[in-house]
């Protein structure tokens, strides 16, 4: 079979058959009676070979020694072609991301993409000077594409960088949330915080709603940092949870804050104060407990505050009742 035929048949350019000729890979073995070399069908199965070898990413030289060498084992090479391609993969999809991030915030012009580019290398800097700069410029200098500060936002360790990222992320609006939303249900724990706490920053309903449905979030510290939130926004649903932080002296006094504040709005003075009561009247409530209790009711307004208070007065616990005695003693200057 001549190079041309051959070229038909394989798929192999006649110039590339050319080359494995030059390199020793395929010489055709025979001659025609005018003097052109002939492929014959073993030449043939062996530039299928050389073929399929190479569609899994090795080299020419690779491909000779693979045919070749009878001492050639296939299993570290083809380990290090995995290990090659994994790192392809890595970098085309980081790629990837970052042409998608440019195209989400639609730069007018190329100085667009240009500034686009240096913040998103800045966010990505090993300085937290420079992260933080990025995420305080992204509002006023150039759009910063959501999903990088969130990206962000989800990883960042350094307190003051993540300060800046939650700032940015609330300037952003909601566009964000959903993406937050995803971290909250994170197998990491850490970021399921930093999550709930970019959440937090963020004023609208839409964002009290997710706190809301984060009431229910198996993580402990995330059901917390929702119910304190959602005390300051005036949602009654966060009673239960921010009760309970009382109860267990972990960040209570922000969650006494938090029942105050819910306290406040009349609609909820009430309620706050029964459910305050009926933890009271638990048998397995601690005297520590008791008396945290005591001062979370001290800003409770209605009698039912000013009634637990008294029964606390005569509490068994000596620090109990002296805590009560001068709550009740504040109320009644007032």
């Amino acid at each position: 079979m001549l190079i041309g035929d051959v070229a038909r048949r394989s798929g192999v350019s006649a110039r590339m058959l050319r080359h494995y000729d030059s390199l020793g890979l395929v010489r055709p073995t025979g001659r025609s009676g005018a003097g052109y070399r002939e492929y014959s069908s073993e030449d043939v199965r062996r530039i299928f070979h050389i073929e399929s070898l190479r569609s899994l990413g090795l080299s020419l030289r690779e491909v000779g020694r693979a045919l070749d060498d009878p001492g050639f084992t296939p299993s570290e090479l083809v380990d290090d072609l995995i290990r090659q391609t994994r790192e392809r993969i890595a970098a085309e999809t980081e790629l990837l991301t970052r042409l998608r991030r440019i195209d989400a915030v639609g730069p007018a012009g190329w100085e667009d993409v240009l500034q686009i580019v240096a913040l998103l290398q800045a966010l990505g800097s090993k300085s937290a000077g420079k992260r933080q700069r990025a995420a305080l410029s992204s509002v006023d200098e150039a759009p910063m594409p959501v999903e990088a500060l969130v990206e962000a936002a989800l990883s960042e360790t350094d307190p003051n960088v993540a300060g800046a990222l939650r700032w940015a992320l609330a300037r952003s609006g909601d566009d964000g949330l959903a993406l937050l939303a995803e971290g909250l249900g994170s197998p990491v724990a850490e970021v399921r915080k930093r999550a709930v706490q970019s959440i937090v920053e963020i004023p609208n309903g839409e964002a009290t709603a997710l706190l809301q449905d984060a009431l229910a979030n198996p993580d402990i510290v995330v059901r917390r940092y929702a119910a304190l939130a959602l005390g300051a926004r005036g949602v009654a649903d966060a009673v239960p949870t921010l009760i309970d932080m009382v109860v267990e002296g972990t960040n209570d006094v922000d969650a006494a804050d938090a029942l105050s504040a819910l306290a406040s709005r009349p609609a909820l003075a009430d309620q706050t104060a029964t459910r305050l009561v009926d933890r009271l009247a638990h048998g397995s409530v601690e005297s520590s407990a008791r008396r945290r209790l005591a001062q979370a009711l001290a800003d409770i307004p209605g009698i039912t505050a000013s009634r637990a208070l008294a029964d606390l007065s005569h509490d068994e616990d000596r620090a109990v009742a002296l805590t009560a005695t001068y709550i009740l003693g504040i109320r009644n200057a007032r």
